[in-house]
C-alpha cells in the first residue's frame, strides 16, 4: 500500500512539473540570411573583433570580420543590431548525462545506465530526452552542444553528441555514437586498518582480486574486438565488437576515467597496446596532473571535470582546481572543461571564467568550452568557433558571456536557428513576479 501511494505521488509531482512550464518549442530551419552586426566578435580562436559582423546563411557561417570590410548584400537579409554586446560561439558540454537524467532520485526518469559490466553496443543517444526540463535551463546561458555519455562501470556503452534544439533524438543527432566510455578499475590500495574491510570485497574464492578480474575481462573484449575487426564480413554478427570496431579505425574515441595516477598510466597504456588510435582522458584533476609527462608524450588530450571541488589531497593547494587549466596549457597539453553535474551545468560558462584569474587569457578560458572541446570531440571541422563555413552556433550576451554577474545570453542560434531562450525557471519567474504586482494592487 505505501509503495502503491509513493508512485501515487511520484506521478502527480512529474505531471505537476509538466503542467506548471512547458519546453519551448524547437525553432524552424534558417529561411534567410541573418546578419549581426555592431558587435565584439570573440571567434574562440583568441581572436577579438570590434565592431565586428558576423553573417550566415543556411545555417552556416559567410562572413566574420570587421563591419567595414562587409561587402555583402543586406537588402534580403535580417539585419540584427547588437551594437557593443558580446557574440561568441556556442559552448560544448562534454561527457554528461543531461537529457539521460530528468530527476535522479526518481528511477523512471533515470536512463543513463544498463546493468552488466560490459555493453559497448549500448548508444546512449536513442534515451536522450528532448523534452527534457533541464535542457533549455543550460542552453540559456549559451550551452548549445552537449555529448551525452552512458556511466556505468569498465564498459557502459557509446556517447553520441547532440545539439540542444530538438523535436527527437534523432533530430538531435550532431555527431552519432562518437566513442566509446571507459572506466577504468581502480586498484585499491591494502594498507593499515583499511585492510580488515577491503579484502572481502576485493578478493575472490580463490584470493584473486577484482581489479585483475575486470582487467582480464577488459582484455578479452579488446583481444577479441581486435580480432573481429580484422575480418571484413563476419559470417556472425557480434553486436558489442561491432560497436568496438571504430576504435581501431580512428572514427571512435576511447574516453577513459581512471581514479588515480597508476590508473591513467594502466589505461591508456592498455588501449595503446590494442590499437586504440584516439584516446581521452575524462573527469581528470590533479591526479592527471601527476602524469603529466606521460599524457604529453602520448598526445593524450584531457577534459578537466572538477574545477568547482575540493582538491584531491588533504595537503594540495587548496586553489590547484582552479589552476589546472592553465598549468596543462603550459605544458602543451589540450584541455578542456565540463561540469560534473548536469543539474547544474548552467554553470559551464562560469567554471571557465573562474579559470582566468589563476592562469589563462578570458580568450583561452572561452577555448576550453568552445573550440578545444570541440578539438577533443573531433568535431572543430563544424563547430566551436566563428570561423567562415562552419555552423552557425552563435550565442550573443549583453555582457561577458564567462562571468555569473554579467552573463545575459539575447540570442541563441543552432545551425541559424534563433532558438527560444525561454526555460522553466524564467517561467517560474514571471509567474511569482505577476503574483506580487497584483498583490500591490489589492
Amino acid at each position: 500500500m505505501k509503495k502503491i501511494i509513493f508512485i501515487t505521488i511520484i506521478f502527480s509531482a512529474l505531471f505537476l512539473l509538466n503542467a506548471e512550464g512547458q519546453s519551448p518549442a524547437v525553432a524552424p530551419s534558417q529561411k534567410k540570411p541573418v546578419i549581426l552586426t555592431g558587435g565584439i566578435i570573440h571567434t574562440g580562436t583568441g581572436e577579438v573583433i570590434d565592431n565586428g559582423i558576423i553573417a550566415f546563411s543556411g545555417g552556416i557561417i559567410t562572413f566574420t570580420g570587421k563591419t567595414s570590410d562587409y561587402k555583402g548584400d543586406r537588402s534580403n537579409a535580417e539585419v540584427i543590431d547588437i551594437t557593443g554586446k558580446h557574440v561568441y560561439p556556442g559552448l560544448i558540454y562534454p561527457t554528461t548525462s543531461l537529457g539521460l537524467v530528468e530527476i535522479s532520485g526518481v528511477d523512471v526518469t533515470v536512463d543513463n545506465r544498463e546493468t552488466g559490466d560490459l555493453n559497448p553496443n549500448v548508444r546512449s543517444i536513442v534515451a536522450y530526452n528532448t523534452d527534457s526540463h533541464v535542457t533549455p535551463v543550460v542552453r540559456s546561458n549559451g550551452v548549445l552542444i552537449a555529448q551525452v555519455a552512458p556511466t556505468g562501470t569498465l564498459l557502459p556503452g557509446t556517447s553520441s553528441i547532440v545539439q540542444l534544439d530538438a523535436w527527437n533524438w534523432k533530430d538531435a543527432i550532431y555527431k552519432a555514437d562518437d566513442g566509446l566510455i571507459l572506466g577504468w578499475p581502480r586498484k585499491a590500495q591494502m594498507t593499515g586498518r583499511r585492510v580488515a574491510y577491503s579484502i572481502p570485497q576485493l578478493m575472490g574464492r580463490e584470493g584473486e582480486s577484482s581489479y585483475d578480474r575486470n582487467v582480464e575481462q577488459l582484455e578479452k573484449i579488446f583481444s577479441d574486438a581486435v580480432a573481429y575487426a580484422a575480418i571484413s564480413k563476419p559470417e556472425d554478427t557480434n553486436l558489442r565488437l561491432e560497436a568496438m570496431k571504430g576504435l581501431f579505425d580512428g572514427t571512435k574515441t576511447l574516453y577513459i576515467s581512471a581514479p588515480e595516477p597508476k590508473g591513467i598510466l594502466a589505461s591508456i597504456s592498455f588501449a595503446k597496446k590494442h590499437g586504440v588510435k584516439r584516446i581521452v582522458l575524462t573527469g581528470a584533476d590533479e591526479t592527471a596532473w601527476a602524469v603529466k609527462d606521460f599524457l604529453k608524450e602520448n598526445n593524450i588530450p584531457v577534459i578537466l571535470g572538477h574545477v568547482h571541488s575540493l582538491p584531491e589531497y588533504e595537503h594540495s593547494d587548496i586553489r590547484l582546481p582552479f589552476k589546472l587549466a592553465a598549468m596543462f596549457k603550459k605544458e602543451g597539453i589540450l584541455a578542456g572543461l565540463t561540469y560534473t553535474n548536469q543539474a547544474y551545468a548552467y554553470n559551464l560558462p562560469f567554471v571557465a571564467g573562474q579559470t582566468v584569474a589563476y592562469g589563462l587569457t578570458k580568450e583561452e578560458a572561452l577555448q576550453t568550452v568552445t573550440l578545444n572541446n570541440a578539438k577533443i570531440l573531433g568535431i572543430d571541422n563544424i563547430t566551436g568557433s566563428l570561423e567562415i563555413g562552419k555552423d552557425a552556433n552563435i550565442v550573443v550576451s549583453t555582457g561577458d558571456i564567462l562571468d555569473m554577474m554579467t552573463n545575459n545570453v539575447e540570442y541563441a542560434f543552432i545551425n541559424g536557428r534563433n532558438i527560444s531562450l525561454d526555460n522553466k525557471h524564467k517561467q517560474l519567474y514571471r509567474r511569482f513576479q505577476e503574483k506580487y504586482e497584483q498583490l500591490k494592487t489589492e
